[in-house]
């Protein structure tokens, strides 16, 4: 090469850049999209425990819709024992999720919740849920799992309606493998 850059140096360079976009996706790019869901209210991320009072606020309701679905590849049938809720503010209530795996093989789950709308999510307050821990279900197994949960009594006077969602993922190829005892 008798002009421009050696492939040596553009190699070189192009490693480094690589390097630095892979950095950014991990160090920079989950806390600047945290910082950014905080600010603008999205994500629908459930509060944490509830720290409010526990009187019942009885002068209004809202109602609470319950929605469940699989991701991709996930076979089992899953969802809520009903479809949504009256509740009133400060009202610890419960919903059952049914849950059931249809395969002739041991499977995990995991169970991602969303709120919405999002500005609410700070005011839906899980004190009991199976997305807390990861689901094993034998073959052919069906189980109930529970959500506890408290409509915080702040919740803004306009908003009249929440939806609560899980999305179920198949985690079984990421859980490592359970030795087996040898006789």
């Amino acid at each position: 090469m008798s002009e421009g850059i050696s492939t040596r140096t553009l190699v070189g360079r192009l490693l480094l850049v690589v390097v630095a976009m892979f950095c950014f996706g991990v160090f920079v790019l989950p806390p600047f999209y945290e910082a950014m869901c905080q600010v603008f209210g999205i994500n629908g991320k459930t509060a944490g425990a509830y720290q409010g009072t526990q009187t019942v606020d009885e002068s209004r309701q809202v109602r609470v819709q319950f929605l469940a679905t699989n991701a991709a590849g996930m076979v089992w049938s899953f969802g809520p024992m009903a479809d949504e809720l009256n509740v009133h503010p400060g009202e610890p209530r419960d919903m059952l999720f049914v849950a059931h795996n249809p395969t002739d093989q041991p499977m995990t789950a995991q169970a991602i919740p969303s709120v919405s709308p999002a500005r609410a999510a700070a005011f839906f307050h899980k004190t009991e849920c199976f997305c807390f821990t990861q689901q094993v279900l034998q073959p052919g197994e069906r189980i109930e799992m529970p959500v506890r949960f408290i409509v915080d009594r702040d919740l803004p006077a306009d908003v009249h309606h929440l939806t609560l969602g899980y999305t179920l993922f198949d985690i079984t190829a990421s859980k490592p493998p359970v030795a087996q005892a040898t006789p």
